[in-house]
């Protein structure tokens, strides 16, 4: 029987309804799909045979294009050799392979590699270091953490508590006690039409020693952020922030956490982005691109100075009581292993450089399309914001996603906001169908 069959019988049974979709407004989907069946390239397949061209990644993962018979070879041989090996008190050598491979394209000075099964897992273990560092050294009443304002950092009970997505937030309870908030750096009436980063909004850093202020630097453990705020709608850090908040940092003894789920992996030119800043945090997060969206899997990077202090007591005693039944799968390092050779085969970690500047210009070309109040860029990533109808937030750039489906060409919304984030493969003929595309939707839209 085929998928979408209406065949009358109890709702309980319908093929659809059987899977509850994440963030998704699921009985909208359901009543009129978006299928994809096929991936190859820079291409999707739709389940009526259409070509549709990725203009996110997927989910801002499938950094080198799809269908990559490597990463599937790879898989298919851990597979047959082992499935699955435990990591407590275990381990196999593709582990081990991958987090050097991993630590020779970090910033130097990271020298360790915690692995996880998502970017959620990533943020969750990062601030449990961060926490059981400073218990390690003695200042056990560094309990806070600060996050800020529409900030994304998954959706383990850590990660909602330092976001500031309130969608995110509003439905789960108290969440973890002792967290505070940074303002966020959006200011269109100063920075609409930045090209990269913004001038104005550096001394917005300084909030932090407000609530340095406000609780004291011997409660506050961690600052996490995004270096570039993705699934808020695009928010590129202004000019000096994030060299300001390492500062404030350094001066008040917190650790500074980097996001880079999002950025990591070549997103902005750089492997990293902190690489692109010239900002070095504490640890950093990854997962997304790491397997190039194969298999599920998370990075935590930490220096010496965050893991050797765990290295104490007896060698007999676990140093970290954390961890989980995945980490450092075997089938998840056999795809990150096999992504990692396709990058640097392909120059991949550095190519968003050269091609940003025509991507810059494509987007910046959408400034007089209609509905569009700003467009923010860094490296390869793009946010197009619209202005909401009156009384329905999101309905318009909604209509616009759905309406570049239908021409073949696949965006992201938030809000009414339009992210995009291609593979990084993509060329100058495929920015401008998506481009072109995206102003064909925007010109008929109401």
């Amino acid at each position: 029987m085929d998928m979408l069959d209406d065949t009358p019988r109890s709702k309980s049974n319908r093929k659809l309804d059987a899977y509850w979709m994440p963030f998704t407004a699921n009985r909208q989907f359901k009543a009129s799909p978006r299928m994809l069946v096929g991936a190859k390239g820079l291409h999707y397949t739709s389940d009526d045979g259409r070509e549709i061209l990725d203009g996110t990644a997927g989910l801002w993962c499938c950094n080198a294009g799809h269908g990559h018979t490597e990463i599937a070879d790879a898989v298919h041989r851990q597979l047959l050799e082992m499935d699955y090996a435990p990591s407590f008190q275990m381990g196999h050598p593709l582990a081990f392979e991958f987090a050097e491979r991993l630590k020779d394209l970090a910033p130097d000075g990271f020298e360790h590699v915690f692995f996880t099964g998502s970017g959620s897992e990533s943020v969750d273990t990062a601030l449990k270091i961060a926490l059981a560092w400073h218990r390690a050294r003695g200042e056990g009443s560094r309990t806070r953490l600060i996050g800020r304002e529409r900030g994304y950092h998954g959706v383990g009970f850590g990660g909602i508590s330092v976001g500031g997505l309130v969608n995110n937030r509003r439905h789960f309870g108290t969440l973890l006690t002792g967290v505070d908030h940074l303002p966020h750096t959006h200011a269109p009436e100063h920075n609409a039409f930045s090209r990269g980063q913004p001038e104005w909004g550096a001394h917005l850093a300084d909030d932090l020693e407000r609530l340095v202020g406000l609780h004291g630097a011997e409660t506050i453990a961690a600052v996490i952020v995004e270096p570039v705020a993705g699934s808020t709608g695009v928010l590129v850090p202004p000019k000096g922030y994030l060299q300001r908040l390492r500062e404030i940092c350094d001066k008040h003894g917190i650790l500074l956490i980097f996001d880079e789920v999002i950025t990591g992996f070549g997103r902005l030119g750089t492997p990293f982005a902190s690489q692109f800043f010239g900002v070095m945090p504490d640890i950093f997060t990854t997962a997304k691109g790491l397997t190039n969206g194969a298999v599920p899997m998370g990075a935590v990077f930490t220096t010496d100075r965050i893991h050797d202090a765990f290295m104490n007591g007896p060698e007999g005693t676990i140093e970290l009581f954390h961890g989980y039944t995945y980490s450092g799968h075997p089938i998840a390092c056999a795809a990150g292993l096999a992504t990692l050779d396709i990058y640097e085969r392909d120059g991949l970690l550095t190519r968003a450089a050269s091609i940003a500047p025509v991507w810059e210009e494509a987007l910046h070309g959408l400034k007089d399309a209609p509905h569009v109040v700003d467009i923010r860029n860094l490296g390869l990533i793009g946010g197009i914001e619209l202005a909401s109808r009156p009384g329905a937030p999101g309905a318009r750039a909604y209509d616009v996603f759905t309406a570049c489906f239908q021409e073949g060409c696949m965006i992201r919304v938030t809000g009414d906001v339009i992210a995009m984030s291609p593979p990084l493969s993509i060329g100058e003929a495929e920015i401008a169908q998506l481009i072109g595309t995206l102003r064909k939707v925007l010109e008929r839209t109401e």
